[in-house]
């Protein structure tokens, strides 16, 4: 599933610019810049930050590494909720890091292939 793409197109659009815009700005042509947005897994780490910089968005937010929760309550009647809800934010926060390491050794790999 391509969704670092997917990402990375919405992203694009919502700031309004056009693929050509994008591919200028990355010294690439317009069907090169295209064939990333269709086939992630030919983003290169070194890509992937620059095409942060000129959407001014962070890697996180390209592949989607959800933010860690900040919670704040105060006099809980259930302090064991509390508790809860921080765990499974930690969970959460944990699993998309494990996403994120995942899709940095397949670029890796595959940088390594086209090597």
């Amino acid at each position: 599933m391509n969704t670092v793409g997917l990402k990375i197109k919405q992203m694009r659009e919502l700031k309004g610019f056009s693929q050509e815009n994008m591919a200028n700005e990355l010294g690439l042509t317009q069907p090169s810049y295209a064939r990333l947005e269709k086939e992630d897994d030919r983003i290169s780490i070194t890509r992937l930050i620059q095409i942060s910089n000129v959407l001014e968005t962070t890697v996180s937010e390209l592949i989607n590494e959800k933010a860690a929760k900040v919670i704040n309550q105060q006099n809980s009647e259930n302090p064991n909720a509390y508790v809860d809800v921080v765990i499974n934010a930690d969970k959460e926060h944990i699993n998309s890091l494990r996403n994120e390491i995942d899709f940095l050794r397949n670029l890796l790999k595959n940088q390594e292939k086209h090597q």
